[in-house]
């Protein structure tokens, strides 16, 4: 059977984290502070793609962590409505998270070590620099290197992250403990 154009290989067993940078925003203007920009309609459009990626690529979140910015709000709801087979969607478990918003390296690990062990496919939702400098940190030496070099300069928007750790509990995550499979940019 012939893989979907977005598919990645990722196996049955371990963890699997997606980091995903918001889709295109609107430009800041005058009075509208950062955090209240909302999605521009390329940034819908992208949206929606990024959720029929990661269906076709067979990634399904059983947790989404997502910035409370309203650009970040607004990218899950529109992936959320293409994710997943019909009747799943509307049970995906989401939390808004406010550490997202200016989060750190340290600050996205803190939430992902405190993932609930039952959790396999864990979705962030962030920002710029944060997504891929997390990616980064966390990818080990048999990561892929076109992935790697991505994230090492920074990822464009609607772009995520995949990375997977066979035996490493969400708890113990850190430096070089995962291995980046892919990033994708839906088309």
């Amino acid at each position: 059977m012939k893989q979907p154009k977005h598919a990645v290989a990722v196996p049955d067993k371990g963890r699997r984290l997606v980091l995903l940078r918001h889709a295109k925003a609107e430009p800041g203007k005058g009075t509208v502070l950062d955090a209240d920009r909302a999605l521009a309609l390329n940034g819908r459009k992208q949206a929606g793609r990024v959720g029929m990626a990661l269906t076709a690529a067979g990634i399904v979140p059983d947790l989404t962590l997502v910035s409370s910015a309203l650009r970040t709000r607004q990218t899950w709801e529109l992936a959320r409505a293409h994710l997943g087979n019909h009747g799943e969607r509307n049970h995906l478990a989401a939390e808004v998270r406010d550490e997202l918003y200016a989060a750190s390296i340290g600050d996205v690990l803190e939430l992902v070590r405190g993932v609930d062990p039952r959790v396999k496919t864990l979705l962030v939702i962030g920002h710029e620099p944060t997504m891929a400098a997390t990616a980064a940190y966390l990818a080990d030496t048999s990561s892929d290197d076109a992935a790697l070099a991505q994230v090492r300069v920074g990822v464009p928007t609607a772009t995520y992250s995949v990375l997977h750790a066979l035996k490493q509990p969400w708890a113990e995550w850190g430096k070089r403990s995962a291995t980046l499979l892919r990033v994708g940019r839906p088309s």
